[in-house]
Parts: structure tokens; C-alpha cells; sequence
């Protein structure tokens, strides 16, 4: 995990709770299962991570669910449905809003989740067999992270 906890079963939970609170709480279709860990009262983060009562299959199987209750709400209502953001200060927003915003949260996590997931295996890339990185060996790729921190390290010396 990272400095600020940011885990990948933190980023599933987190995702979950959010897809159930856009496509559910915000045009009035409450998802199957209360999740103590978001609204009022809430602990702050709760969402982000696992607790140890909690499993790897079960955050997965809620994410599941959330993603098959927000396609019904998608399915079910037109792109200008309107709905209110509570956690916005009460805005009013079209479900083609949530969409993309939804849609924006979930990539920017999914790059989250990437860059855990190369702190914790080392792999990186698009794919195994066209990873997309310059054909390299071990001992280029530690030149290049040294030479990338050095510069860091000069530019925030010379801004000093």
C-alpha cells in the first residue's frame, strides 16, 4: 500500500460504495445492502480499505452486485433523468453526469490500482506479451529510476 493506505481491495470496496451511492442512493434506488462504512457517521475512509472481518471474495462479490444494481438504474432511467448529489450540496445532476463522473472515478482508480499493483509484484505494462514499455533489462530500468529521482532531486534544489 502506499504512503496513505491506498491498497487494491481498498480501491474495489471504494469503487462499490461508489457506483451504490451514484446509481442508487442519488435517483432514489437504495441498493440491496446497507454499507456502514459510507454516509453520515461513517469513519472517515472506511471505505478505502479492508477490515479483517471482511474478505477478498466478499468486497469482490459486493462490487459485483453494485455494478449489476448501477446497469439496472442505467438501463431503467433516461440519460437526462435527474437526480440529487446529497455530498455535492444537494446538486442536481442528470444520470448522463453521473455516468461520466462515474466513469472518470473509476479510471483514475483503476491507475491507482496499477501503480499498487507494480509496488506489489513488480509487473508493469498493458499486457504480458505487449507490455508497451522500451525493451529493457533489469539493470536499464534501475538507471532510469535513478537518473528520474537525481533529476527530482537537482529541479528541487534548484526551487529552494
Amino acid at each position: 500500500m502506499t504512503r496513505t493506505g491506498t491498497n487494491l481491495l481498498g480501491l474495489v470496496k471504494h469503487s462499490a460504495a461508489m457506483e451504490t451511492l451514484y446509481f442508487g442512493v442519488v435517483f432514489g434506488r437504495p441498493f440491496e445492502q446497507e454499507l456502514p462504512y459510507v454516509g453520515d457517521g461513517a469513519e472517515t475512509n472506511a471505505d478505502m480499505w479492508a477490515t479483517a472481518d471482511e474478505t477478498r471474495e466478499e468486497i469482490v462479490g459486493l462490487y459485483r452486485r453494485a455494478i449489476a444494481h448501477a446497469d439496472m438504474t442505467i438501463e431503467a432511467l433516461a440519460l437526462d433523468e435527474v437526480g440529487r448529489v446529497a455530498w455535492w450540496g444537494d446538486a442536481a445532476v442528470t444520470l448522463h453526469r453521473v455516468l461520466v463522473h462515474v466513469i472518470a472515478e473509476t479510471q483514475r482508480h483503476a491507475g491507482h490500482a496499477d501503480i499498487v499493483r507494480e509496488l506489489i509484484d513488480g509487473a508493469a505494462g498493458l499486457l504480458p506479451r505487449n507490455d508497451n514499455l522500451p525493451p529493457a533489462d533489469e539493470s536499464w530500468w534501475l538507471d532510469y529510476r535513478r537518473r528520474v529521482e537525481q533529476a527530482a532531486l537537482d529541479a528541487s534544489r534548484r526551487d529552494n
